[in-house]
This record gives C-alpha cells, structure tokens and sequence, in this order.
C-alpha cells in the first residue's frame, strides 16, 4: 500500500477506562477506525456512547488507555503534553455546539485568536481572519460583537476560528445541536462546502439523522464499539 492511500485519521485498537470512586469504567473497547483525507464523517451514537470522549482522543484532548492514534504521521498518542498542545493548534480545529465564543471580544478577535499561537505578525492574522469570515459568509461581521449576532452568525464566526489555521482536521461536536432547523441547514451547508470545496476533512458528532444524511459516511457508536450500522 503507497503512502498516498493510507488513512488520515488511524485509529487502532483505542481503548479508554475512566476511574468512578472504586470501579473502572469502560468508554471505548479495542476501537478501529480510518478516516480518509476530504472525507465528512459522522459519527451517531446514544448519550454516554463515547462519541465525545473519542472525538477529543482524535483532538489530542485527552490520551487513550490504550492504542493506536496516528493523525498523517504524527502519533498523537506519545507526544508529550507540550507537544501535543502544539501539534493541536497547527492539525485540529473544532466547531462546538454552544460556539464557545468570548462576549468581551468582536467576531474577528475571536476568530483571530487560534492565530495567537503562530508566528504571523498583526498584518498577516488579519488576512487569514478576513479570508476565514469570508469563507463562511461573513465578510463584514469582523468588528461586531457575539451578543449582535443570530446562533447560526455566531456559529459561522465558530468555524471560522476552527478554519482560519488552516486546520487537517475539523472536529465538530453537535454543531446544529442549538441551532433551529433553518439555521442548522445553513451551517451543514457550509460544512459540505468547506469539504467539497476546500477538501477539509470533516469528523462530525451528531444525535440528528438530518445532519448525518450530509456527511459522506456515517458510522455509529454503541458500548464503546463502532459499527456501520445502528444497533437494533
């Protein structure tokens, strides 16, 4: 197999055991999964399955008891704190549900702020901010403020934070999740655009077949195990 058809996203045999008081609680249990590069993903599963706890596996947020999780040739799951803290704010952007947008800050220094981490001067994050808004719709919202802007404005802002590094991989957690249905259209719309057209791969939590029917693929998370179907 050449280089080029490996997955971008490796997941190999995860598992991750949370303590409670005395008792050992299994989350995931000897998980596989390979996501290729400009795929969208969904993942579906019931509360308490686990879909959050391995989306922030894949984001580096949290280390797997055990197994594999190589993101393109970086073995996330043996870089140190540091690093991965690093490695996460160049590879990962992620798309919350409740936009987790800071009230004190305009919609550009919100955006601008994953770009505090990097090394472009004042000039150069303006330009990478006024190119995400744009790529979200939003090409004149960079000096208002959150508490101006509808749920759906603010969760285009979120994206274009997510976005504006230039990010491997997206990681959206129920990003219609708060939204009504005409607004959430909007955004999954947009999540389409930014695979199809800017090839962003796309790894997507959802509870809402509506959402996933836009994903390319679907796979379906139950008692810590993956499947390409729904348990009955």
């Amino acid at each position: 197999m050449n280089a080029s058809s490996q997955p971008l996203v490796h997941i190999h045999n995860v598992t991750k055991t949370f303590k409670r008081g005395f008792e050992d609680l299994h989350v995931l249990a000897g998980l596989d999964l390979a996501v290729q590069e400009a795929e969208f993903l969904a993942l579906m599963g019931p509360s308490g399955s686990g879909k959050s706890t391995l989306l922030n596996l894949i984001g580096g947020l949290d280390r797997p008891t055990s197994g594999i999780i190589r993101i393109g040739e970086d073995r996330v799951d043996q870089l140190s704190d540091r690093q991965q803290a690093l490695w996460r704010a160049r590879h990962i952007g992620f798309v919350f549900q409740f936009y987790n947008l800071l009230p004190a800050l305009s919609a550009g220094h919100n955006v601008e702020l994953p770009l505090l981490l990097t090394n472009l001067d004042k000039a150069g994050r303006r330009r990478h901010v006024a190119a995400a808004l744009a790529a979200v719709g939003l090409p004149d919202c960079a000096s208002q403020f959150p508490r101006t802007l509808s749920g759906g404005e603010q969760q285009r802002v979120g994206i274009a934070r997510a976005i504006v590094t230039d990010p491997t991989v997206l990681l959206c957690d129920e990003p219609t999740g708060d939204l009504d249905r005409k607004a959430g259209d909007e955004i999954l719309t947009l999540l389409q655009k930014l695979n199809k057209d800017f090839g962003k791969t796309i790894i997507m939590v959802t509870h809402d077949p509506h959402a996933s029917a836009r994903a390319s693929r679907t796979v379906y998370l139950d008692k810590g195990r993956l499947s390409d179907q729904p348990s009955a």
